[in-house]
């Protein structure tokens, strides 16, 4: 059993995060950036920019020295994707113990590498052990202890239960799998279908047309994801259809949010800034797109988003021509 950990980010999954395992080891450690919000939480016990209202247990902290970490046997990243890389070699720089466990939480994959999470960590740390955290997971409703499922990534057996013991309690229930190229490229892809369900949601076009695009959606998910590395099971569960569902008709998902707002006539831009938050599958509707083409593997709902997203196609006219595409099986 751990006997503390560090969480790298102080943002809603980072603070989530803190209330959940700050419940069940004698210390836990947050790491940011922001010298005022790691103040307030030790002082107040409270986040105050993330889940405003959610109160952390004493055994929490926050600094804002990544060496910190390098004392703790466990460290959560819980980071954006495009921070991961910088933030392991911070690190890694610091000195981190061989021995220590790295646990990824972020959901998306490298641009220009086509890199998951867990591999940049491997790569970075190849002497330490690697797993990962996916699943229908909102920061919003861990925080409020309310149920929730996750999935932990781990080819260790015995590392892969000591996680699932710390990430079980009677709110949050955690399974275990060796797939982790599965459950890391599931919780990744399905934030570009999130913001397709946004933008059709958006436009009104029906529960009728949104059932379609995330069914869909997730035969689209599972043919890229066993191309790059996945197994079909993977994808029939938590990190797979688990949280496409979640992220595509939650209110508390950020790319649904995103393409709402777009699906409703504003920019890409607009429809950011107005979030003020990291909306992961923006930027890794360019990586995954990126990784699809490599791999050659046919993707037409990432295809609309990108178009939509990139080259300036109105949202209505891409979400037109995937209904108008040529006549195909339902299994292909």
């Amino acid at each position: 059993m751990f006997r503390s950990a560090a969480i790298l980010g102080t943002g809603s999954f980072g603070t989530a995060l803190a209330r959940l395992t700050g419940g069940r080891l004698p210390e836990v450690v947050m790491i940011g950036r922001d010298g005022v919000v790691a103040a307030t939480i030790n002082r107040e016990h409270r986040n105050p920019r993330y889940l405003k209202s959610v109160d952390l247990p004493a055994t929490v902290r926050a600094v804002t020295d990544t060496g910190e970490a390098t004392r703790h046997p466990l460290i959560l990243f819980g980071v954006p994707t495009s921070a991961t890389r910088e933030a392991a070699v911070k690190l890694r720089n610091a000195g981190l113990p061989g021995d220590t466990v790295l646990l990824s939480c972020a959901k998306g994959i490298e641009r220009g590498s086509g890199e998951r999470m867990s591999s940049i960590l491997a790569e970075v740390f190849p002497d330490n052990p690697v797993a990962v955290l996916s699943g229908p997971n909102h920061a919003e409703e861990i925080a409020r202890d309310l149920a929730t499922c996750a999935v932990i990534g781990c080819t260790d057996e015995d590392l892969a239960r000591q996680l699932q013991d710390l990430f079980s309690t009677p709110h949050f229930r955690s399974y275990t799998s060796d797939d982790l190229a599965g459950i890391e490229l599931g919780g990744a892809i399905k934030n570009v279908y999130a913001i397709a369900a946004g933008i059709a949601a958006g436009l009104q076009l029906g529960d009728n047309a949104i059932a379609a695009l995330v069914t869909r959606a997730l035969a689209e998910m599972t043919r890229l994801g066993i191309e790059l590395g996945g197994r079909i099971e993977t994808f029939s569960g938590l990190s797979g259809v688990g949280d496409l569902i979640a992220t595509c008709y939650s209110e508390h998902s950020r790319n649904h949010r995103v393409g709402v707002a777009i699906g409703q006539g504003r920019s890409l831009k607009e429809a950011v800034d107005a979030l003020g938050m990291v909306a992961e599958g923006v930027p890794n509707t360019l990586s995954i797109h990126e990784a699809a083409r490599e791999a050659g593997v046919r993707t037409p709902i990432i295809d609309a988003v990108h178009a939509v997203l990139y080259r300036e196609l109105p949202a209505a006219e891409a979400l037109r021509a995937l209904l108008e595409r040529d006549p195909r099986p339902e299994s292909e």
